[in-house]
């Protein structure tokens, strides 16, 4: 038997604009309709034609971008919301972890918040009674309860809104993105009691970004895109699928920074035929900066020689933005000579998000003695293994005389991010393994206990 069924729903709401706009709820009536007269340019669809069940006792984990219908989704299911077409069913109590503390009133004290916002969510004042203790306890505001909630912080607030919402004990739990409303201990006592419903044979509808937890501990995922839905099934796929979408929007918005990036400093098209002599006018000046670590984004030189392009390319040869660590990944240098030159180095740099030099070489480092350039030219510079952990990162790629005088300096034109289910931290990962004794025992957080 289903706990919740979704038969063709649609939710539409009004733009809102200065072109058109009721003056008062007497005229809006009066127009016979708030939206069915309204222009397709003048409504949005926050959900559209969605069906789907959950059988009681399952876990849904709804996935997907900010504004793809996800909140809107679940307040349909809640009750909070009617659909503007189609149905919603929903069989038993709901506990909706949605807006957390909805309904306190901030002049009077925890305790008393706590009887109005548990009999506005389906409790009796002898239930609120009995539960009361315990609700205060799981918060951790036993010694600020009587307190007005005004002169409660944000956290405060939150963990009281959600202690009161999970001890209601429904038999469909709704929860919006709530884990963050506390410390690390918090949010392992907020999955533990997620657990326990699960293990109680509860429903769950689970609105979440982190897609671990989607994949550990639901059932099924649906994943909304546009108010619609894009998949549904099981976790590991309808992830995968995601996040592989994901990195295609983030591989379209890198290449357009870059392409604006590139385009202010007038980078030159490799399609341009090859010049005889050398420029007139050089880009800027033939000078870099004096500390080359505090060098802010642009390109200088005397373009003796150019950088006509500059592409990183993923283990299939094809020019990327997004690459996951551990990758191979080659940078491929498009260079031109108008006149054969046999003074040159040619030179890579790796910076983060912030600007720290995670790695910096070039062909004079590494021994290799420059004997001529002429005409158009590539250089390829291939990383093995890319062991950056997750983060954006700015490549700095340039030729120049032996002795540092510049032909041409590209300093963070062009941005790659790098992706990783290991959420560790700092900028180099290393190739490791863990090792241990008889007396000290792991399992995989995958693996069942």
């Amino acid at each position: 038997m289903n706990a919740i069924t979704l038969t063709d729903a649609s939710k539409v709401y009004r733009r809102y604009s200065r072109r058109r706009q009721f003056s008062t709820l007497k005229s809006a009536l009066l127009s016979r309709s708030l939206i069915g007269n309204l222009r397709p340019d003048e409504t949005f669809s926050a959900v559209r034609n969605v069906t789907f069940a959950v059988a009681k006792g399952q876990t849904l984990g709804v996935i997907g971008r900010n504004g793809s219908g996800k909140s809107t989704l679940l307040k349909l299911v809640a009750g909070i919301t009617k659909p503007t077409s189609g149905q919603v069913q929903v069989e038993g109590r709901i506990s909706a972890l949605i807006e957390l503390g909805a309904g306190f009133h901030p002049e009077i004290s925890g305790r008393e918040n706590v009887f109005i916002n548990g009999i506005m969510l389906g409790l009796t004042k002898r239930e609120i009674t009995r539960r009361f203790d315990e609700i205060v306890e799981f918060a951790e505001m036993e010694e600020f309860i009587d307190a007005p909630v005004k002169t409660y912080s944000s956290g405060m607030y939150m963990r009281l809104g959600f202690a009161v919402a999970i001890h209601v004990d429904p038999e469909v739990l709704l929860v919006d993105e709530v884990l963050a409303v506390g410390d690390e201990g918090f949010t392992h006592k907020c999955l533990d009691k997620f657990a326990e419903f699960k293990r109680r044979g509860k429903t769950i509808l689970l609105v979440t970004h982190s897609l671990g937890l989607v994949e550990r501990f639901c059932d099924e995922a649906l994943w909304m895109d546009g108010g619609r839905m894009k998949g549904i099934g099981d976790p590991k796929r309808v992830v995968g699928a995601y996040v592989t979408d994901v990195e295609v929007s983030e591989e379209q918005q890198l290449a357009a920074g870059d392409a604006r990036a590139q385009e202010s400093v007038a980078i030159v098209s490799p399609d341009e035929p090859a010049s005889a002599v050398l420029p007139d006018h050089p880009i800027e000046t033939a000078e870099g900066p004096a500390d080359m670590f505090r060098a802010t984004e642009g390109r200088w030189g005397s373009r003796e020689v150019e950088i006509t392009d500059v592409q990183l390319c993923g283990p299939d040869g094809e020019a990327a933005h997004v690459f996951h660590t551990g990758q191979p990944v080659t940078v491929r240098i498009a260079l031109r000579s108008p006149v054969a030159i046999d003074d040159f180095v040619i030179g890579i740099g790796l910076f983060n998000a912030e600007g720290v030099c995670c790695y910096g070489t070039n062909t004079s480092i590494e021994e290799l003695k420059a004997v001529r350039i002429f005409g158009d030219a590539e250089a390829r510079f291939t990383i093995g293994s890319l062991d950056l952990v997750e983060g954006t990162y700015k490549l700095d790629v340039a030729i120049h005389k032996l002795d540092g005088y510049p032909y041409d300096y590209h300093r963070l034109l062009y941005t790659f991010r790098v992706k990783s289910r290991t959420k560790d931290v700092g900028i180099y990962r290393p190739r490791h393994e863990w090792d241990f004794s008889e007396s000290l025992t792991f399992s995989r957080a995958s693996e069942p206990q």
